[in-house]
C-alpha cells in the first residue's frame, strides 16, 4: 500500500513554464537563451584553455580561476537540457527524477562557486599580506585539496535535497515557475508539512553563502589593512589592481542573490514575470561575466588570448 501510495502522489512529470502569459514569443525569446550558453560555454572554455596552454599562467590565482570557469560551466550546462528545449520546441515535461538531478546539479554548482569565491579570496589575502610565503603555501596539491573539499563540502550538504522532496506527496500541481527544477520551486506543490524542507534548507544557505561571504568581507577588510600600509602609492594600486576582477566576481554572484532573497520576502506581490527573471539572472549572469570580467580586467589573459589567436 505504501508503494501505491508513493506512485499516486508523485507526478510522473513536472511541467516546466518559461514565461507564463508569452508562449508564442518562446521562439523569440530562445535566441538569447542561446546567445547567453553561447558565450558562457565559449568564454569559460577559452579561459580553460588559455591557463592550460600557457606555462606563465600556470599559477595559484589562474589554477583557482580554472576552478571558477569549469563550475561556470557546470551551471550552464546543468541549465541547458530543459531551458533550450522549451523555449525552441515547446518541451515543457521533464520526468520526475530527471528534476531532481538537475535540482542537486544547480544547487551544487551554485554552493561550490561561492566556495571557489571564498577560496580565490584567500589567495589574494596570501598574495597581498604575505606574498613572500605564496608560493610554498598555495602548491598545486594543496590547491587540489581546497577545490576537492569545495566539491564535498556542497554535494555533502546537498545530498539530501532529493531525498527530502521525494518523501513528499505531490498532489496540489505538476506545474513549477522555471524552465528548470529548483528545491523551493518543487517544495511548494508538496501537500504535507515542509518544515523540514525549510528548516534544512535554510540551514544550507546559511552554512554556505552566509559563511563564505563573511570569510570573504573579513579576507578583504584584512587586504584593505594591509594594502593601506603599504608606503608607495604605486604599489598600493597595483596590489588592489589585483583584487578588481574577484570583487567584480563576488559582485556578480551575490548581488543577484540577495535580490532574489529580498524580492522572496519582502515582493510577494510582484507579478510572477519579476521572480522569474531575478532567478535567471542568478543563474545566467555569473556564468555569462566571469570570464569578460577576467578577460578585460586582468592583463595576463588578455596576453594569452592575443598568443592563441596569433
Amino acid at each position: 500500500m505504501a508503494e501505491v501510495n508513493l506512485t499516486r502522489f508523485q507526478p510522473a512529470t513536472f511541467h516546466l513554464t518559461g514565461f507564463p502569459g508569452l508562449e508564442q514569443f518562446h521562439p523569440w525569446i530562445s535566441v538569447p537563451f542561446c546567445a547567453l550558453y553561447f558565450t558562457s560555454i565559449l568564454g569559460n572554455g577559452t579561459i580553460l584553455l588559455i591557463v592550460r596552454r600557457d606555462r606563465h599562467l600556470h599559477e595559484p590565482m589562474y589554477f583557482f580561476l580554472c576552478m571558477l570557469s569549469l563550475n561556470d560551466l557546470g551551471v550552464s550546462l546543468s541549465t541547458l537540457p530543459t531551458v533550450l528545449p522549451l523555449f525552441c520546441f515547446s518541451v515543457h515535461e521533464v520526468a520526475f527524477d530527471a528534476c531532481l538531478a538537475q535540482m542537486f546539479f544547480i544547487h551544487s554548482f551554485s554552493f561550490m562557486e561561492s566556495g571557489i569565491l571564498l577560496a580565490m579570496s584567500f589567495d589574494r589575502f596570501v598574495a597581498i599580506c604575505n606574498p613572500l610565503r605564496y608560493s610554498t603555501m598555495l602548491t598545486r596539491p594543496r590547491i587540489a585539496r581546497i577545490g576537492l573539499a569545495i566539491v564535498l563540502k556542497s554535494t555533502v550538504m546537498l545530498f539530501p535535497f532529493p531525498f527530502l522532496i521525494k518523501r513528499l506527496p505531490i498532489c496540489r500541481s505538476n506545474v513549477l515557475s522555471h524552465a528548470y527544477c529548483l528545491h523551493p520551486d518543487m517544495m511548494r506543490l508538496a501537500c504535507a508539512d515542509i518544515t523540514i524542507n525549510n528548516v534544512y534548507g535554510f540551514f544550507v544557505v546559511l552554512f554556505t553563502y552566509g559563511l563564505d561571504s563573511a570569510f570573504i568581507i573579513l579576507s578583504y577588510i584584512m587586504i584593505l589593512k594591509a594594502v593601506l600600509n603599504i608606503a608607495s602609492r604605486e604599489q598600493r594600486r597595483k596590489a588592489l589592481n589585483t583584487c578588481v576582477s574577484h570583487i567584480c566576481a563576488v559582485l556578480s554572484f551575490y548581488v543577484p542573490i540577495i535580490a532574489v532573497s529580498v524580492l522572496h520576502r519582502f515582493g510577494k506581490d510582484a507579478p510572477p514575470a519579476v521572480h522569474i527573471m531575478m532567478s535567471n539572472v542568478y543563474l545566467f549572469v555569473p556564468p555569462l561575466l566571469n570570464p569578460i570580467i577576467y578577460s578585460v580586467k586582468t592583463k595576463e589573459i588578455r596576453k594569452g588570448i592575443f598568443r592563441m589567436f596569433h
